[in-house]
């Protein structure tokens, strides 16, 4: 029995067992007198099973168990970052509508500035508008003709559009017929 190999475990050794050899071990057994040789055979199987069968290390657990906080972080971060994204975005389109908006209700701000100034308490500096020499019939009559042309190359996108076009081409015909433009 002293050729006697160290037997692996086929199954996973329970705590309870494991709790049992680790006890047996750090408290020694009284041993039978009777006969040493026994005693030495015993103490060697002691040996070579305890050294042979230390505590299985435990599973280690998987990436996405281990930092289970970290989850709810990593959503928050990626939800937020997407819609700085979004709304950047967003943000961008809405200064372009309002820009060319701007430019068509920037006739219709001058007048009514008018209106507010003389509404609010504040002092409002105006400069005195400069006056400017006349432009000469002839200049103004090839003006118009110039405008006309230009009128005319443009390709409306709507009936609105085209009929607005066809309006203001009318009028710059009649100020190009006429005798005298009358001042501006």
């Amino acid at each position: 029995m002293s050729d006697e190999t160290p037997k692996l475990y086929v199954h996973k050794p329970k705590k309870a067992q494991l709790k049992k050899h680790l006890q047996s071990r750090s408290s020694p057994s009284p041993a039978p007198a009777s006969s040493s040789s026994s005693m030495t055979s015993q103490s060697t199987t002691t040996t070579t099973t305890s050294s042979s069968s230390s505590p299985p290390t435990p599973p280690k657990e998987s990436f996405a168990r281990r930092y289970r906080f970290l989850w709810p972080l990593l959503l928050a971060v990626n939800f937020s970052v997407g819609a700085y994204l979004f709304m950047r975005t967003k943000k961008k389109e809405d200064r372009e509508e309002n820009a060319t908006a701007a430019t068509s209700t920037s006739i219709s701000a001058a007048s009514t500035a008018t209106v507010t100034d003389s509404i609010t308490s504040q002092p409002v500096v105006v400069e005195p508008a400069k006056v400017r020499e006349p432009i000469p019939v002839d200049q103004q009559r090839e003006l118009f003709k110039w405008i006309l042309e230009e009128k005319r190359k443009i390709k409306p996108k709507n009936a609105e559009e085209k009929k607005k076009i066809d309006e203001e081409k009318a009028v710059l015909k009649q100020f190009i017929r006429a005798k005298s433009i009358p001042p501006f």
